[in-house]
C-alpha cells in the first residue's frame, strides 16, 4: 500500500525496490487504516451527522459483476471495508442489496474493540435497512442474531403487518418519510436522534442515487478496480439525474496492486 495523495515528502520519496509513495512496499496496519479514514472531529457544538459512502467501481464504471460487488473487489479493499465499518455507528443499506449480497450482522472486531470503546461506541455498528415495502426475510441472522438490533428505515405508510413482523423479529422500525418511501434527509436526522452520527452507506446504487439527489452525502470512499467488464452493470449511483452535478474535492488516494482507494468530500469539510 502506498499513499499517492495528499503529496508529502514521504509520498514522493522512493521506497526500497523503486516504488514511491508513503507506506509503499508493506501492508498497512489496521490502526494506520483507521487513522487514514477517521471521521472529522466534532466541532464546538458537538457531533453532527456525517454520511460517507463506500463503493467499488471498475475502470469502465461497473459497480457489480454478475450482480454482486465481490468479484471486482480485492483483499485490501475488504480490509478497508472492514475498517470503515469499525469506524461507523451505523451502516445504512438498501433492501435490494441486503437480498442480493446476503447481508449479515456486523461483527465485533477485537482489533477495533478499544478504539470503539474509547469513542463511546458499542461492540459493532448497527445495520439500518432502507425499505419501503419491508419485503425482507426476517428469519435471517441480520434480524434474529445481531449484536446490535437491526434498524428498519421506512415510511409512515408502510404496511402495518410488515412493520409488526419486523418488530417481532427484534428489529427497530424507524419512520423516515411521510409516505411509503424514505426521505434520505429525514433518515440522516432520525439516525442522529438515536445517537448515530458516524454514518456509512454501502449502497446499493439505487439508494446511493437517492442520497445524492437529496444532497446529504458528505463523503465518498471509492475503490477503483483495475478491471474492464463491459456489459450493462449498474453504476455506483442510479436513478434520475440531478439538475446540477455535485462537485466534490479529492481528500486522499491510496494505491495497491493497481487498485486506487480514493476519498472525495464536500468542500466545507475540515480534515
Amino acid at each position: 500500500m502506498r499513499r499517492l495523495f495528499p503529496v508529502t515528502d514521504e509520498t514522493a520519496a522512493p521506497a526500497p525496490g523503486g516504488a514511491s509513495g508513503e507506506g509503499a512496499g508493506r501492508e498497512w496496519s489496521l490502526d494506520e487504516l483507521a487513522a487514514a479514514y477517521a471521521y472529522p472531529e466534532p466541532g464546538p457544538g458537538g457531533p453532527v451527522p456525517w454520511l460517507r459512502a463506500n463503493m467499488v467501481s471498475t475502470l469502465d464504471g461497473a459497480a457489480q459483476h454478475d450482480g454482486r460487488s465481490q468479484p471486482i473487489s480485492s483483499a485490501t479493499d475488504m480490509r478497508i471495508f472492514g475498517t470503515l465499518r469499525a469506524l461507523a455507528d451505523v451502516v445504512v443499506v438498501g433492501a435490494e442489496t441486503v437480498r442480493r449480497e446476503g447481508y449479515r450482522p456486523a461483527r465485533a472486531r477485537e482489533d477495533f474493540a478499544a478504539m470503539r470503546e474509547a469513542a463511546g461506541q458499542g461492540p459493532a455498528p448497527a445495520i439500518a435497512v432502507v425499505t419501503a415495502g419491508l419485503d425482507l426475510d426476517f428469519s435471517l441472522p441480520l434480524f434474529t442474531s445481531p449484536l446490535v438490533p437491526t434498524l428498519i428505515l421506512t415510511g409512515a405508510s408502510a404496511a402495518p403487518d410488515r412493520v409488526a413482523a419486523a418488530e417481532r423479529a427484534g428489529a427497530r422500525v424507524v419512520t423516515a418519510g411521510d409516505g411509503i418511501g424514505v426521505d434520505p434527509a429525514r433518515a440522516v436526522h432520525a439516525l442522529a436522534d438515536l445517537g448515530h452520527t458516524r454514518l456509512l452507506t454501502e449502497g446499493g446504487p439505487r439508494l446511493l442515487g437517492q442520497i445524492v439527489a437529496a444532497d446529504v452525502l458528505d463523503e465518498l470512499c471509492l475503490t477503483v478496480a483495475p478491471m474492464l467488464t463491459a456489459g450493462d452493470a449498474q453504476r455506483i449511483a442510479g436513478g434520475p439525474a440531478i439538475t446540477v452535478p455535485h462537485r466534490f474535492g479529492l481528500v486522499s488516494m491510496l494505491e495497491e496492486d493497481g487498485f486506487l482507494f480514493t476519498r472525495y468530500g464536500r468542500a466545507r469539510q475540515a480534515y
